[in-house]
């Protein structure tokens, strides 16, 4: 599927600006929308949405299909009467620069306690009824979490045998004494469903749309894989037979563990692709578009055994082709997709791409390796392509210049002529000159920040996610900028 010739900025929610622990889906959210619409870009990307686990990584969540607890704003609950004055004032605020994570999840865990207790008797417990039951997904998952909780946070496949293995009997006992705790994880979500709604409603208002992502994998200690233990290669115990990764490449000369069960592809045939069709419907209640990330691994994935202490051991093994994308499309009709292409791909790879009319990425810091015929070099780009100056996973374009030599340094001017000083904004021109219909950068490059705004290392366990936007550091020069560029390159919206 093309899209309409446009640009836009990458700051996932956890990195807006605000009063608690981390980025929320109150004013600073609607206010960043406005900051877009004046600088005349029409896209706001984000990373997946769902809710985090252990490191807090966005692409390790508890499910694929719920929405993150964390991003619930606790001021819009208490301008909608959900939450008290008292209540609001007793969250622990904002302590630290970067994202306080721990803070967030303390804060979390009391706004659900408080609405979960209020429920019974407020005037919007209907509301919070019909989404309940209009959402399929929800009872597992809050089911899930609620265990989890009562188990001291372990995994599912460390529950006693009856949990783990779903016996009828123990699923109804545990409903039945949880059912408080149940509440509050399914409250957090239909707040978490409201908020994102009116936040996409005022971008759409401003001429802004949204592109999400959705990780191939899901994470192991999930509610997918438990109340779904078919659809995953599993033994007996709930353990994965082999994990996912990837072999070595740019980022790590070891290879990427990320330690996710891999799918069994052909219980996913058997029943149409069903969990996948109901896994993009529910992104695609959210976002406008949705980048699917590890676009290799529909095509083959690197399947490692259970039990490395890294990727390089693992083999290919195919995926499924455009069977599933068939399956999507039949539900679904024309996919809104990004292919997320970058790495070890080839000829197949691109194939699939192709025949699918997905536009793949091109990422400007990998484009000046001395190779006239690089595809991410911007005189070689194609116009079904999303252009990044890097994404979540690089360096900042100023952080990956000051790691150049001086001869890698000059082949970068070789190729884009005379700088301006500030290399992040020399890419940013490139990326809007270029004739790929979508150009992307993240807002630590628009604000020329360094390695010390990197968001995440591949390969590295702890230490990421934590960059955090402070209040007004984005200002009207920065978005008067970005608007010219985006008005002389002919990616200023229609409405503008």
């Amino acid at each position: 599927m093309r899209f309409p010739r446009s640009s836009g900025l990458l700051l996932h929610p956890t990195a807006l600006p605000g009063r608690f622990g981390c980025g929320d889906l109150g004013p600073e959210a609607h206010a960043f929308v406005d900051f877009l619409a004046r600088a005349g870009q029409s896209l706001w990307q984000v990373l997946p949405l769902g809710p985090t686990g252990f490191g807090d990584s966005p692409y390790q969540c508890f499910s694929a299909f719920a929405g993150n607890p964390l991003l619930v704003s606790a001021e819009r609950l208490h301008e909608a009467g959900l939450l008290g004055s008292t209540e609001l004032e007793r969250l622990p605020a904002r302590r630290e620069a970067a994202t306080d994570f721990g803070a967030a999840h303390e804060a979390a865990r009391l706004v659900a306690s408080a609405m979960a207790r209020g429920l019974e008797t407020h005037a919007r417990r209907d509301e919070f009824e019909q989404f309940r039951a209009g959402t399929p997904w929800l009872a597992e998952f809050s089911l899930y979490m609620a265990l989890r909780d009562a188990h001291g946070h372990d995994a599912w496949q460390d529950w006693p045998d009856p949990l783990r293995r779903r016996a009828p009997a123990a699923l109804a006992e545990a409903r039945r004494s949880l059912a408080l705790e149940i509440r509050a994880h399914e409250a957090m979500q239909w707040q978490f469903d409201e908020q994102w709604r009116a936040l996409r409603e005022h971008a759409h208002a401003n001429g802004v749309s949204l592109l999400g992502d959705a990780p191939i994998f899901v994470a192991l200690d999930s509610a997918d894989v438990w109340a779904h233990p078919e659809l995953f290669e599993l033994d007996a115990h709930g353990r994965p037979t082999g994990v996912a990764g990837v072999p070595p490449d740019y980022f790590s000369a070891t290879g990427q563990l990320w330690g996710n069960p891999l799918y069994r592809w052909e219980a996913h045939a058997a029943d149409g692709y069903a969990w996948w069709c109901a896994r993009v419907e529910a992104a695609l209640r959210w976002v406008d578009r949705l980048r699917l990330d590890h676009f290799i691994g529909f095509v083959r994935y690197w399947e490692v055994p259970a039990g490395d202490l890294d990727a390089r051991g693992g083999v290919w093994q195919p995926g499924p082709g455009e069977a599933l994308f068939l399956a999507l499309a039949r539900r679904a009709g024309q996919l809104p997709l990004v292919a997320e292409d970058l790495g070890a791909t080839d000829e197949q790879v691109a194939e699939l791409r192709d025949s699918l009319g997905l536009p793949g990425m091109c990422v400007l810091q990998f484009a000046f390796d001395g190779d006239r015929d690089n595809p991410f070099l911007p005189r070689n780009h194609v116009a079904n392509r999303v252009v990044y100056t890097g994404t979540h996973d690089n360096d900042t374009t100023l952080g990956w210049w000051t790691q150049l030599d001086e001869t890698e340094r000059q082949t970068v001017r070789d190729e884009l002529g005379p700088s301006s000083g500030d290399i992040a904004w020399d890419l940013i021109v490139a990326g809007m000159g270029s004739v790929a219909d979508t150009f992307v950068a993240p807002v630590q490059d628009v604000l020329s920040l360094g390695s010390e705004a990197r968001f995440n290392t591949p390969g590295r366990a702890s230490g990421n996610w934590g960059w955090r936007l402070e209040n007004d550091q984005l200002q009207p020069a920065h978005a008067d900028r970005l608007r010219a560029l985006a008005s002389a390159y002919g990616r200023t919206p229609k409405h503008g």
